[in-house]
């Protein structure tokens, strides 16, 4: 499958977000690309139950926040933060 955009990672591979953010209801706020298996999670920086998490493609995701291709060189290992969809990232190794 194509790469959705800068994203080394293919379109089809599996990422975690929340329903919040799948339905469009809130922007996506955080963002970690976990070390220990390259999993993306695109949250939206709120607490988050189990029962709300949603798996989607990475290119599914981007298609929501277009902006998440600013975070494709993001490396293992560490998290993204904005205060709002307007704010830039801010990137930390975790």
């Amino acid at each position: 499958m194509k790469q959705p955009g800068p994203f080394e990672d293919p379109g089809n591979v599996v990422v975690i977000t929340i329903d919040r953010i799948m339905k469009r209801e809130s922007p996506t706020l955080y963002v970690t690309h976990d070390e220990d298996d390259g999993t993306w999670q695109f949250l939206d920086g709120g607490e988050v139950k189990e029962e709300e998490a949603r798996l989607l493609s990475l290119k599914e995701m981007v298609n929501i926040d277009p902006s998440l291709t600013q975070l494709s060189d993001l490396p293992l290992g560490w998290i993204a933060w904005r205060d709002n969809q307007y704010s830039e990232w801010i990137r930390a190794q975790r």
